[in-house]
């Protein structure tokens, strides 16, 4: 298992075990985290999962597809940290993540 925090917009923390293989919208999902909504079950045709992602994170998981960024263009608090969490593939390297939700999400 893979230690993830998820961090609402107001501070609040939500540490969870994620399974490798699984999105960490999946693991958002799973473990009832407030603020990832998952509206189109991980289809990447919403952005009611989007998290901002630290710098340091980045380079641990796979690339944006043209058809994220696209998605994520339409959210009003996007930002160059910002990823759709259903596209996300955890790994063991993400192992120690920290997420944060934007407020729009609460």
């Amino acid at each position: 298992m893979v230690k993830i925090t998820y961090v609402e917009s107001n501070g609040t923390e939500h540490i969870v075990d994620v399974e490798e293989g699984l999105s960490i919208m999946e693991g958002a999902v799973t473990n009832s985290i407030p603020g990832i909504d998952a509206d189109c079950g991980g289809g990447c045709a919403c952005a009611t999962c989007m998290v901002f992602i630290d710098i340091e994170w980045k380079e641990k998981m796979n690339s944006m597809s043209e058809e994220e960024e696209s998605m994520i263009d339409f959210h009003e608090h996007k930002n160059d940290d910002s990823r759709l969490s259903c596209q996300i593939p955890v790994t063991a390297d993400m192992d120690g993540m920290i997420l944060k939700l934007p407020e729009s999400q609460q």
